[in-house]
């Protein structure tokens, strides 16, 4: 019997838990102590620890959609310890700096799990760390290196396995070795949004939902509903943040896409293994992204069309057909057990990439204006420390509080140039994208360890060497 294909539905994890119940919009103009603006991982968690940091703060959320429209509810769901940009923090502030920072990545894997179970969350998590496995000679050039670039940023409990030891976690066809880090967990996204926008609720901060932001001030959030007039306004909107005034060539919305499977049966489990869910990754340089889900789907996420004209986003998550057979058929070449296995979910999201490919936290302090992100697809452990990150920043301008070693890490108050205007946005970003496509192919059909030129080239050319 066929497999129907749900396309877009804003993401599978949303037609899972199916329709919340809509919060009110701005009725009008009104005042806050802080106001932050985006109703996803960043957003909540920011006016949760600012809450309960000082309950006394009025606190406003805006949302031009629903809490967990954006990102938030459309990734992958894996809760792991990466952060964009580190690389380019050692070079410019030194190597321990950046250590800093990455310990503050790993902690943050465990400040999340705590919170939810405090807050009564339960988001599916399960900490099973992530493999990302190689399955070419030069992606397994690349991980030991990869390996080896962790180890000295003082991850010393990651784990680097040859063939025989990555098939008795899962067996992935033709893989010939993997590294693996207790820092990270598989989470159900829309679970843990909507846990989290009850939580903050419950402390007594408002959310307006269907409420978008059109542009952002000094002290002032304006709507098509009224203005929010703040001390502090926290522009939290990630892979949304061109559609506000001012800011489209901020961070560039870059497009990723994701399949799911129906719930498989034990015997195709039998075969892939998969017992420890841990999240699943490559060394490809279109890398892929999966998980075991709490039903026994397989859901797996990679490029596809990687960029809108103008820094458009979508709206319904809808995916084009080339790009859901091309991530089914990753799917089977992976595990070619699923050949004639079904696609039952498919949708797309974006995220946001700075021109640098650093995430970074700021507050202007001669303004109130702040804002984080450019997660690069690590967000959801990054939005965390990103919002704890906040509170201090805020806690120390108003005087309610001093530096912290969350304020001091490299990544906070990091500036990075805009990126190109069009037309030359549009045609890099496919161009470079084309190129990483084409070195994969030239990989997997080549027997050398040798990471393929145009791969190097377009790093360069990215910035993301």
């Amino acid at each position: 019997m066929s497999t129907v294909t749900v396309n877009g539905g804003i993401s599978f994890w949303h037609a899972d838990q199916g329709s919340a119940d809509p919060r009110e919009p701005l009725p009008g103009d009104t005042t806050a102590d802080v106001c932050v603006v985006g109703g996803g991982y960043t957003g909540l968690w920011t006016a949760y620890y600012l809450k309960k940091a000082a309950p006394y703060l009025r606190i406003t959320v805006l949302e031009q959609r629903f809490c967990g429209f954006g990102a938030s509810g459309r990734n992958g769901g894996w809760l792991y310890n990466g952060i964009a940009g580190r690389e380019r923090y050692a070079r410019q502030h030194g190597k321990e700096a950046a250590i800093r920072l990455q310990r503050a990545m790993n902690a943050t894997v465990d400040e999340v799990v705590k919170v939810a179970a405090e807050e009564g969350v339960d988001a599916d998590i399960h900490q099973g760390g992530v493999l990302e496995v190689a399955y070419t000679p030069a992606q397994l050039m690349r991980l030991k290196s990869f390996h080896e670039a962790e180890l000295g940023y003082g991850e010393s409990d990651r784990e680097l396995y040859g063939a025989a030891e990555t098939a008795r976690r899962i067996r992935v066809a033709g893989a010939v070795g993997s590294t693996w880090t207790p820092h990270g967990a598989r989470i159900h996204p829309v679970k843990l949004v909507r846990g989290l926008a009850a939580a903050v609720e419950a402390l007594g901060v408002v959310i307006h939902e269907a409420t978008p932001v059109t542009e952002i001030r000094p002290k002032h959030a304006v709507t098509p509903y009224g203005t929010v007039r703040a001390p502090y306004i926290l522009r939290c909107t990630e892979g949304f943040t061109a559609s506000l005034k001012g800011e489209r060539r901020t961070w560039l919305p870059m497009n990723s896409s994701l399949v799911a499977t129906p719930p498989l049966p034990a015997e195709v489990w039998e075969e892939i293994g998969w017992e420890g869910r841990e999240t699943l990754g490559d060394m490809a340089h279109a890398y892929l992204y999966a998980q075991r889900t709490p039903d026994d789907r397989i859901a797996l996420g990679g490029r596809g069309v990687p960029y809108r004209y103008g820094s458009r986003t979508d709206t319904a998550g809808r995916t084009r057909p080339a790009t859901v057979e091309a991530l089914r058929e990753l799917l089977v070449r992976l595990f070619p057990v699923l050949e004639g296995t079904g696609i039952a979910h498919t949708w797309s999201g974006v995220l946001g990439v700075p021109r640098d490919w650093c995430a970074t936290v700021t507050l202007d302090r001669s303004t109130g204006l702040g804002w984080a992100g450019g997660y690069v697809g690590s967000g959801v452990a990054t939005a965390n420390l990103a919002a704890r990150t906040l509170r201090d920043l805020v806690q120390q301008d108003a005087g309610q509080g001093t530096a912290t070693d969350l304020t001091t890490l490299p990544w906070v108050n990091h500036r990075v140039r805009k990126w190109e205007p069009e037309p030359l946005r549009w045609l890099g970003v496919h161009s470079l994208y084309a190129a990483y496509r084409s070195a994969d192919r030239r990989e997997l059909a080549r027997p050398d360890a040798e990471t393929a030129w145009v791969a190097r080239v377009a790093d360069r050319v990215s910035g993301r060497g």
